[in-house]
């Protein structure tokens, strides 16, 4: 049998499976920003009309699913595997998005990587055949969030510089044994890192360098250089965690230049929206890979892009306890 194993850490998909079908749902404050116009949908209240926040965001998922079955067409197949997370306790904004779907359900949580980790797991399973289909949902909500990770919103905390604002919304994506769309070529997964950030208000530094790792590791197993990718997305590391990452790659002697951008940097306006140092959450890639990063594609924007999920592994449990953040970064592979 051969192997589709490559280097240490990463995978080819020669059947190379077809994106397509994707969708995105943003609220207001992300609506208002540069991607406004791009989502497919925009909902003003950030209630969605539920009673809580979480509700909300279960609200926000299960639309974009069934908006992603829709753009699908009624001549698709129904997802045999739909691999699904979130940042709520036990993932629940995914399991009550999908109860009565009657969809076969893979629960992941890999934080604001989830959907590079969905992406990646669809993307396998339709390479060997386990799935013609196989859809990625993610979401997250800032006000959910904030009461889970920091403080109720009714506490009016005061942020500090290096906060990033989670990205209240929902991405799903289609991959499919057939069809047209960018295909998934390739994917990388990351290895747990911890550089001993403790302060959960910076996300960015405390998940820099398990994205550099994976951008590395990308490259090496898969022998090739950062200029073989249009563009090298993160998400999301805000504008401190992507500076550290050319930092990082600048002391090696790589200079990424544009090639390389960060969803939670492409999400928002930071000098008209203080959002601090940008995005944050697992529905920010999402939205933005849907929003942006795939129609670029259609666009003839580009031929190959890698893009980067970075997620912080912790809980609520662990802020309080004030231990180290662990990070983890899966990269995939999408060209034209």
């Amino acid at each position: 049998m051969t192997s589709l194993h490559r280097g240490k850490q990463s995978m080819i998909f020669p059947s190379r499976p077809v994106v397509t079908a994707w969708a995105s749902v943003a609220g207001k404050k992300e609506g208002e920003g540069p991607l406004g116009k791009s989502f497919d949908l925009v909902i003003p209240d950030g209630k969605y009309g539920e009673n809580t926040w979480e509700q909300a965001e279960t609200h926000f998922q299960r639309t974009a699913m069934d908006l992603l079955l829709e753009k699908a067409g009624p001549d698709s197949e129904t997802p045999e595997l739909v691999f699904s997370g979130d940042l709520l306790n036990q993932c629940v904004g995914s399991s009550y998005a999908l109860r009565g779907s009657g969809l076969p359900a893979l629960g992941l949580y890999g934080a604001c990587s989830t959907m590079a980790e969905g992406l990646l797991l669809a993307g396998a399973m339709v390479n060997a055949g386990y799935a013609k289909h196989a859809a990625a949902l993610s979401s997250s909500h800032f006000a959910a969030a904030e009461r889970q990770y920091r403080f109720p919103l009714a506490y009016g905390g005061q942020r500090t510089p290096t906060a990033q604002w989670t990205v209240t919304g929902a991405g799903a994506v289609l991959a499919s044994a057939e069809g047209s769309g960018p295909v998934l070529t390739g994917a990388t997964v990351g290895t747990v890192e911890d550089k001993g950030i403790t302060d959960a208000n910076n996300m960015g530094a405390a998940m820099a360098w398990a994205a550099y790792r994976t951008i590395r590791a990308n490259l090496e197993d898969l022998g090739r250089r950062p200029e073989d990718y249009d563009r090298i997305v993160t998400g999301d590391l805000g504008s401190l965690g992507s500076a550290m990452v050319r930092e990082f790659f600048a002391a090696d002697g790589v200079r990424l230049g544009e090639r390389y951008t960060d969803c939670g940097v492409l999400i928002y306006d930071r000098e008209a929206q203080d959002v601090h140092c940008g995005g944050s959450g697992a529905g920010c890639s999402a939205v933005v890979l849907a929003a942006r990063l795939l129609p670029g594609f259609s666009a003839g924007q580009w031929k190959r892009i890698l893009f980067c999920g970075t997620g912080a592994l912790l809980s609520p449990t662990t802020v309080q306890q004030k231990r180290s953040i662990p990070a983890i970064c899966h990269a995939v592979v999408i060209e034209n």
